[in-house]
């Protein structure tokens, strides 16, 4: 029986791995699931394992609040003593976090084989961490699991096809789990049914990405601009633990209240409910296209650029009367039919069934 070591840290792994560790669950491969402890507040991960019905990890590892290097670096040393005690014959790693990259590079070292879920994604901004990771990653990894032929094209534009790898566009992972939990949603949402929210009568936002919390003046216009919008449209926004120290550490002023972290049925349930969606995280910017909703994306940039080239989501950056405009424009518009951009929903089977039988 072939064991698969899974490594996951932060609230988007969480959601992708409950789409393949079920999938896993129907195999012959044997899983040990790794927590690096990233996302450490219980709103940020626990509450991912108990709705989601995710086992629950083997190994937990408690890595959290350090700077980049230091957190990576605690990682790496921790995940291959696990590795070096479960002796695994393949890592998967999901994303572009410092989770990924720790356990990417633990595994190279140890002459393991590394299965990147939602590999070849770009943003061409090598000032993110996660640009950094994602490349490296990708750089270092035997199975390249693709959830967009645009991420088969990076790979291609980057010569891909003269390194000893896996290369397959097998669909978006998120997709899958987007579908399966969707049914179930209505039922399992707990904080939405309190917030005595309207359909169509608030806007989903949501702030945490490190290129704007930390940049003063980036965030002060955007919340700026939710403090308009919030005069027309009600704006819910869940905020992120440490977007929320960073307001009250630069007195921002917010014409509203934020709520808790929630868990992922209440997103679904917030985001098939809403106007539309305002976000800096990329798996939110998909989550918005699954559920037929408008997105204004808060970065310059966006990994997912076919959504762009569809006209659902839209690069507003973080100038306030940009994302004011954009959200009057969008605010009323039938959301458009599109193609599948993201697979058929079996790419959790798929990348199980490459595991099974095409090992390399």
């Amino acid at each position: 029986m072939k064991k698969i070591l899974t490594i996951l840290g932060a609230r988007p792994q969480f959601i992708k791995a409950a789409a393949v560790s079920r999938a896993i669950s129907k195999s012959s491969l044997k899983e040990v699931i790794v927590h690096t402890g990233q996302h450490f507040d219980k709103n940020m991960s626990d509450i991912f394992f108990d709705q989601m019905e995710i086992p629950r990890p083997d190994y937990n590892l408690d890595n959290h609040s350090l700077s980049h290097g230091a957190m990576t670096g605690r990682m790496l040393e921790e995940i291959e003593k696990v590795m070096q005690k479960e002796q695994p014959e393949a890592v998967m790693i999901y994303g572009d976090t410092n989770s990924t990259i720790a356990g990417a590079l633990a595994a190279r070292k140890l002459q393991i084989k590394v299965a990147h879920v939602e590999a070849g994604l770009r943003s061409f901004n090598m000032a993110m961490p996660e640009e950094v990771n994602r490349i490296l990653t990708d750089r270092i990894s035997d199975f390249l699991f693709c959830p967009t032929q645009t991420a088969i094209d990076n790979l291609q534009n980057e010569g891909y096809e003269h390194i000893d790898c896996h290369i397959e566009n097998v669909g978006d992972v998120m997709y899958d789990a987007a579908m399966f939990y969707s049914k179930k949603s209505e039922a399992k949402a707990e904080v939405y049914p309190r917030l005595n929210l309207e359909p169509g009568k608030y806007v989903l936002a949501t702030v945490h990405r490190q290129e704007n919390t930390d940049d003063k003046n980036r965030i002060k216009s955007i919340f700026e601009a939710l403090n308009a919008i919030n005069k027309q449209k009600r704006v819910v926004l869940p905020l992120h633990p440490r977007t929320r120290k960073i307001i009250e550490q630069n007195s921002l002023q917010l014409d509203f209240e934020p709520i808790d972290p929630v868990g992922y049925f209440d997103i679904i349930q917030l985001m098939k409910n809403a106007a539309l969606v305002m976000t800096d995280s990329g798996g939110m910017q998909k989550e918005a296209y699954f559920f037929n909703k408008f997105c204004l994306t808060l970065r310059d940039e966006t990994e997912w650029v076919e959504l762009v080239h569809n006209g659902v989501n839209s690069l507003v950056g973080a100038d306030k009367n940009r994302i004011i405009n954009k959200f009057n424009q969008k605010l009323n518009l039938k959301f458009p039919s599109s193609v599948q951009l993201y697979g058929d929903g079996k790419a959790s089977e798929k990348i199980v069934q490459i595991l099974e039988t095409d090992w390399p």
